[in-house]
C-alpha cells in the first residue's frame, strides 16, 4: 500500500502539470471503487480549475477554484498520473479527467479497487472528514504527546505506529524501518519503552520518511509516481522484505514475525525483544549505536 512518501511523491510530480488546468470532461468506468463515484459530481466539476494539490496523511487533496476539494486515496494499488490523451487507456483505469486543450488527461487507475476519488464540498467539510481519520504528521509529532501514546499502551509498538491517529501516513514499510533505526523490537509493548527509546523512535520516523521522499518512495509492486516513474527507496531497506538476509550493521539474519496481522521485519541482535537480557547474553557491536546516532542525525527531519 502506498504510504506517506509515495503519496507525497505523486503530489510533487503532479503539481507542475496539474495546477491551473481546467477539467473539461470526465469519464468513469463501470466498476465501483471503495467509495463509489457519484454521478452528480460530474456537473459540479466541469469547467472548474485546479488551484493547488497537496497531501494529508495518505490522502491527495486537489483544491479547486470553486472551493470544492477532490479527494483521492490510492488504496493498495492506485495510480494517479497526468498522461497524454493519445496514450492507450490501461485496464483498471476507473476515472479520467480531460484537461483543458484535451491533449492531456488526469487518470486514476487501481487494479484492486481499494482506492477512491470523491468530491468534498469545502475546506470545512474536508477537515472534518480528515479529523475523524488521521492524527499528526510524522514531522510534527509532539514529543510529549507521542510519548504518552506509546507509553500508556499495552499494544505492541508496531501496532501503535500503524494507528493513523498516532502518526498519520506511516504504514508497514516505514514502521519496520523506523523501529530498526531506533533499535526497538516490533513486539515490545508500548509501556515497556524507556523515554530515550521513545524519543529515538520519534526521530527515526521523521528521518526515514524524509529519506524515502528524497528517493521517490518505495516501489514494491504497483506503485509509480505522478509522472510514471518508480520509487528507489526499496534499494535502501535495512529490514523490510529482507527476511533471512544479513543485517547491514551486524550481519545477523533478518527475522520476521506477525504483529497485528502484519508481517514485521527486524534484526534480533540490533532490536532485542528483551534489551537488557539480550545485551548480557551477547554484546551489541560498539559500531551499532554509533551508526544509529549517525543515521538519525543526518539532515533535517522536516519535509
Amino acid at each position: 500500500m502506498p504510504e506517506l512518501p509515495e503519496v507525497e511523491t505523486v503530489v510533487r510530480d503532479l503539481r507542475p502539470v496539474l495546477v491551473n488546468r481546467r477539467i473539461v470532461a470526465i469519464s468513469v468506468g463501470p466498476q465501483l471503487l471503495r467509495r463509489p463515484w457519484q454521478p452528480e459530481w460530474e456537473a459540479k466539476l466541469l469547467g472548474d480549475r485546479v488551484t493547488a494539490i497537496r497531501r494529508r496523511a495518505k490522502w491527495i487533496i486537489v483544491d479547486l477554484e470553486s472551493a470544492r476539494r477532490l479527494l483521492v486515496h490510492l488504496g493498495m494499488t492506485g495510480q494517479l498520473t497526468v498522461t497524454s490523451a493519445g496514450c492507450p487507456v490501461l485496464a483498471h483505469t476507473h476515472v479520467i479527467f480531460d484537461l483543458d486543450g484535451r491533449a492531456e488527461q488526469l487518470r486514476f487507475r487501481d487494479v484492486r479497487r481499494f482506492g477512491s476519488v470523491e468530491l468534498i464540498g469545502d475546506e470545512t467539510a474536508l477537515q472534518a472528514f480528515l479529523a475523524e481519520r488521521v492524527g499528526p504528521e510524522p514531522e510534527s509529532l509532539d514529543p510529549q504527546g507521542f510519548a504518552l501514546a506509546i507509553c500508556r499502551s499495552e499494544r505492541p509498538v508496531k501496532a501503535i505506529l500503524l494507528d493513523q491517529h498516532v502518526a498519520a501516513g506511516v504504514g508497514n514499510i516505514y514502521a519496520d524501518e523506523a523501529l530498526y533505526h531506533a533499535g526497538v523490537h516490533p513486539q515490545r509493548r508500548g509501556r515497556t519503552l524507556t523515554g530515550e527509546e521513545v524519543e529515538r523512535l520519534r526521530l527515526a520516523i521523521a528521518t526515514v520518511i524524509r529519506q524515502a521522499i528524497d528517493n521517490r518512495g518505495s516501489t514494491i509492486r504497483d506503485y509509480i509516481g505522478g509522472s510514471g516513474l518508480r520509487g528507489q527507496f526499496q534499494n535502501q531497506f535495512y529490514v523490510y522484505g529482507r527476511t533471512d538476509q544479513a543485517c547491514r550493521r551486524c550481519g545477523s539474519p533478518i527475522s520476521s514475525v506477525r504483529v497485528g496481522g502484519r508481517a514485521s521485519h527486524f534484526c534480533p541482535l540490533c532490536q532485542p525483544v528483551h534489551p537488557r537480557r539480550k545485551q548480557r547474553q551477547r554484546k551489541v557491536p560498539s559500531t551499532t549505536r554509533a551508526d544509529l546516532c549517525s543515521d538519525l542525525s543526518q539532515g533535517s527531519t522536516r519535509f
